[in-house]
């Protein structure tokens, strides 16, 4: 979960059946990755299309697109590398990626990322709309199976689930989008269960469920 940005971006994208290739810098690489793999190269905020979701909203269908991002693109990676299967699970499709994951993976060991924001200095932070998500999504599960951390989590999501849209929109991380002109990509992001979208990381990018 990385809801004001990443994690939302490739919900919105993989809705439009759009093929989304994580990637970890946001530098002159970034562009010859993109042109690797055949896909356009998302820009910085502001810009169409980019990390926003508000922007990702006209992507044309099978479009392939690369997302550089530190923190959902970083946890994809780490995720990669452990040779887990991966979702990228937000508000807006939340219970859908309970509902998939108890009826493909009912045994299985679950692992829930709340990716977390940065400070302007770089500074990693706790970002509570990504553990906001993180219980929304864990609080369908078989609560006597859940560490403490989980159970937290899931606390959070009970505290906030009648008043998603203000928590985030007065949260550090929605002030901050707010203030730089992108409250809308809040309201797309505080949108509690909309989509029955479960993206899936498959050969390098995120896509719908095969």
């Amino acid at each position: 979960m990385d809801v004001l940005s990443f994690t939302t971006c490739v919900e919105v994208a993989v809705s439009r059946e759009a093929l989304v290739f994580p990637y970890l810098y946001k530098d002159e690489s970034a562009i010859k990755f993109a042109q690797s793999v055949s896909a356009i190269l998302a820009e910085k905020r502001g810009k169409t299309p980019s990390l926003s979701p508000e922007s990702l909203l006209s992507l044309s269908p099978k479009t392939r697109i690369v997302l550089p991002s530190p923190n959902g693109s970083t946890c994809t990676v780490i995720a990669k590398e452990s040779n887990v299967f991966t979702i990228a699970g937000c508000l807006r499709n939340a219970f859908a990626v309970s509902d998939f994951i108890n009826r493909h993976y009912p045994n299985d060991v679950i692992s829930v990322f709340a990716c977390g924001e940065q400070w302007s200095n770089g500074v990693l932070r706790p970002a509570i709309e990504d553990l906001i998500a993180a219980g929304a999504i864990l609080s369908r599960f078989d609560q006597s199976c859940l560490s403490p951390e989980a159970k937290i989590a899931v606390s959070a999501f009970r505290h906030a689930e009648l008043d998603i849209q203000t928590i985030l929109m007065e949260c550090s991380s929605g002030r901050e989008l707010i203030e730089k002109g992108f409250p809308q990509d809040v309201n797309i992001a505080s949108e509690l269960n909309v989509s029955q979208v479960v993206p899936v990381f498959h050969n390098g990018a995120y896509m719908q469920p095969f």
